[in-house]
This record gives structure tokens, sequence and C-alpha cells, in this order.
């Protein structure tokens, strides 16, 4: 772990120029006006524009109680910044007002799918519109909500997806709900990864399995761990969240943890796929 972590500043330091906050509009509407979202914008060193990723966060959110970007959205962005591309961090709960959706049951959630999968489509277009961001070189990479997100924002059954100016080249979603979009239909208009855990109690691998078996081309490539929980790709213990009302055991909580195998094995996958789509 001090290795992993001296790396990171290494990275940071060497590869990365400053973290800045920008302000990135929203398909969604506050007041008849685009709804300003927080971008945590962490561009590379580059002379010329360069492959760009937008990292959607789960239901806790990007933000850790320090105020800072959590130790995830770290880690990846400094894995990502290795590689010479940047990267926005997109944060869908500070604007609105919420700190979490996790304890919020699924159909009275505060912030829907619809709103997620709007910040999406306007995070694209403001990266596209950057001298610095190659725009036939975009990419998603979501955790739990922030994966489906990543679904929900490549499916070209909704309107707003089929309408978009700009899609993604490559996308990632780490252990996503899949059932929402497995009942639509997934038509996807990217690359898709699919990370999941067959043991995961809370968002549960067999959907986005039958999402992947039965979407429309192109295939989205889909990834399951023995033995590996919901997190997994983390160095944090598995533990019961007996608060969260969601999950395949309703009212009985979720597991969450990292396994070391999974999470050193779908880091490299992850970079594997998103270096073969953004060459």
């Amino acid at each position: 772990m001090k290795i992993l972590l001296c790396t990171i500043c290494w990275l940071i330091c060497n590869v990365a120029l400053a973290q800045q906050l920008v302000t990135v509009p929203s398909l969604d509407q506050r007041d008849g006006q685009p709804l300003p979202l927080t971008g945590h914008w962490l561009p590379v060193k580059t002379d010329k524009p360069a492959p760009a990723l937008i990292l959607l966060h789960g239901c806790g959110g990007a933000i850790d109680k320090q105020g800072q970007l959590d130790q995830r959205m770290q880690t990846y962005s400094a894995l990502l910044n290795a590689e010479g591309w940047h990267v926005l961090v997109l944060d869908s709960l500070n604007p609105r007002g919420v700190r979490e959706l996790c304890t919020q049951k699924i159909g009275t959630r505060s912030i829907t799918m619809t709103q997620r999968r709007r910040d999406t489509i306007g995070a694209l277009a403001w990266l596209a519109g950057r001298p610095e961001v190659d725009p036939s070189r975009l990419a998603l990479l979501g955790w739990s909500n922030g994966g489906s997100a990543v679904l929900a924002s490549t499916n070209l059954n909704h309107a707003e997806v089929k309408n978009a100016s700009f899609r993604p080249k490559a996308s990632v979603a780490f252990y996503p709900g899949c059932v929402a979009d497995l009942k639509r239909g997934y038509a996807p208009d990217t690359q898709l990864l699919m990370l999941t855990g067959d043991a995961d109690d809370w968002t549960a691998a067999a959907p986005c399995e039958s999402l992947a078996q039965q979407s429309a081309p192109p295939k989205p490539t889909f990834v399951v761990y023995p033995g590996a929980y919901h997190g997994f790709d983390s160095s944090a213990p598995v533990r019961l969240r007996a608060e969260v009302p969601n999950g395949v055991n309703p009212g009985r909580g979720v597991h969450v943890g990292g396994q070391p195998e999974a999470m050193q094995l779908s880091r490299q996958q992850m970079l594997a796929f998103l270096r073969e789509h953004l060459r």
C-alpha cells in the first residue's frame, strides 16, 4: 500500500498539472438554465490534444469528509494521467445539495439516472470543446451508481443519447446496476467493459451478464471475479453495510470491500481496454 501511494504521489507531481475546480454545464436544468456542476479537472502535460476520461462516482459521491477527492478518485486519476490522458471527475451530488444516495431506496432517490445521464452528456460536450482534448478519444469510467450512469449514458434507446453531439469511444463500468437497462434493452454507442464480482449482493453480476449477452452490437465485454464483493477494487476490508436498503436481499444490508486479486486484475484489464480503444 505504501508503494502504491508513493507511486501515485510521483505520478501526480511528474505527469499531471495542478488540479482545477471547473464548472461543467449539465443537460439537466434549473430555473430554465443548464445546471452548473462542479468538476475536478486533472489535465496532463501535453503538446497536442490528448484523450480525456470522465470519472463518475458511486452513490457516496466523489468527495471525502475533508472536502477533497476521495482515495478512489485520486488513485484512478493518477493511473489515467500516467497514460497521458486528461481526467474530469464529475460531481453530481453537491451541486444539487445532496450528500449521498446509498441509504435512499431505489425509486425514491433524490437524484435519478436521467439526471446522471444528462450530467454525463453535458460533460462530454464540455470536454470536446477544450483545445487540449481530442474529442474523438473520449471515455467514461464509473463505479456502482456511476457504473449505471455509464450504461444510461451510452444506451441509444435513450433519445438524449441518440441525439448527443459527442459520444465516448470507450467506457468502463465497475460493478454497475444493470437491471434497468437490461429491461429497456441495451443498444451501445461505445465499446463497453463491465467488471463485476460474483459475490456482489448490492449490484448483482447476473443481470450484467444477461445485458452483455442480449445487447445489440458492439456487445459489451463482461468480466466477473470469483469471490469478489461490491467495491472489490479497494484495499478496505469487507464489511456489512446494514443501512443500505437496496441490494439482492432488501432489508438485510449489503457487503462492501476489496479483494487484492480482483483489484489488481481489474485495473490491468481496465488499462489494457482503454489503451486499445483510445490509442
